[in-house]
């Protein structure tokens, strides 16, 4: 899977380049006016991004780390009915993110009465921006998907038959064999899907981190220390559960665990670094932020209702158990009215 690492490592290094340098985000109110340091206190305001730091770090670390400890915990392993139901109330989490959170938080920067009414006024480029980038990760999860597999095959050596990878297991008797596992198309699909999540919500993760890390304002940050943590913790483990489903070696599942945990605090620790020469009421950081907070919803939404909801929801195991199917329901509703609920603080 080398082409398929390398693609990962770009993307991950494209969205890097792009993103840090460009979204600069404040207060969460439009308004034309730069924030002063004299109604703010700036000490309290830092300690709170401190503790705003660690607080998330541990809660996005557990939350993408309980779905992958499936091979400890053996409820929590993919083909256990435990593991839908998570899935569902992280995928409920994900798709609330993307409409309550930040689609209504790019529609509000762009259209702003700080830009000028044409265009920016006069007509929807949020929901314009998000249903593109809908649109070009469907184009993205199609092509990829296809290339993959078609890489993947090519690839084989003429003694492995259908795609199949060798490796050691462990019996319960102790004794090692060597067995074939079939590396189907399925598994390179989920591989390609949780690549997808994972940019969508690096995206959205650096805004956040950006916006709390450039606040001033000690009342504008204290409550979203703890509603951040909770979102955090939710979003992690949404994408967990996809990355336990695509099967990495452990070098890529902790790379990607990783790299989730850290976007966050390192988008805070950014914002302190520019809070003191950044107007966040600029129409150019209206603008960008703006933009990248639609095109994170476009991803967001549309990986959850496509990549996890329906690939979840059509699973033949859900389908012929209504009692699972009802559970998963439910857990759906549950995560999206949570994280709908946390749209009060945050």
């Amino acid at each position: 899977m080398t082409n398929f690492k390398q693609a990962r490592l770009l993307a991950f290094l494209c969205c890097f380049f792009i993103v840090f340098p460009s979204i600069v985000r404040g207060d969460d109110n439009c308004t034309c006016e730069e924030e002063t340091d004299e109604s703010n206190k700036k000490s309290l305001a830092l300690r709170y991004k401190i503790i705003a730091i660690a607080s998330i770090l541990v809660a996005g670390s557990i939350g993408v780390c309980v779905p992958l400890l499936g091979k400890t915990i053996n409820a929590l392993r993919p083909e256990k009915n435990v593991f839908f139901l998570i899935k569902a109330f992280a995928a409920g989490v994900i798709l609330s993110t993307g409409f309550i959170h930040v689609l209504p938080d790019a529609t509000e920067k762009l259209t702003c009465h700080c830009l000028d009414e044409r265009p920016w006024r006069k007509f929807p480029f949020a929901g314009l921006v998000a249903m593109t980038f809908a649109i070009a990760t469907l184009i993205v999860d199609v092509y990829a998907t296809s290339h993959y597999t078609k890489s993947h095959l090519k690839n084989q050596t003429p003694q492995v038959d259908g795609g199949d990878e060798e490796k050691t297991e462990e019996h319960d008797d102790g004794n090692f064999v060597h067995v074939h596992t079939h590396v189907s198309s399925e598994l390179l699909r989920y591989r390609v899907i949780s690549q997808v999540l994972e940019l969508g919500i690096v995206v959205h993760s650096v805004i956040i981190g950006v916006s709390l890390g450039a606040s001033k304002n000690p009342n504008t940050i204290k409550p979203l220390v703890g509603a951040l943590s909770f979102h955090q913790f939710f979003e992690g483990m949404g994408l967990g559960g996809s990355i336990s489903q695509a099967q990495f070696k452990l070098g890529g599942v902790a790379i990607m665990a990783l790299f989730f945990s850290l976007t966050t605090p390192f988008g805070i620790a950014v914002g302190i670094i520019i809070s003191k020469g950044y107007n966040d009421s600029s129409p150019k950081a209206l603008i960008v932020e703006g933009v990248f907070n639609a095109a994170s919803a476009g991803i967001l939404i549309y990986t959850a209702l496509v990549d996890l909801l329906a690939a979840d929801f059509m699973n033949p195991k859900l389908q012929n158990n209504a009692t699972l199917q009802a559970g998963a329901t439910v857990s759906l509703l549950l995560g999206a009215a949570f994280m709908s609920l946390m749209a009060v603080w945050a």
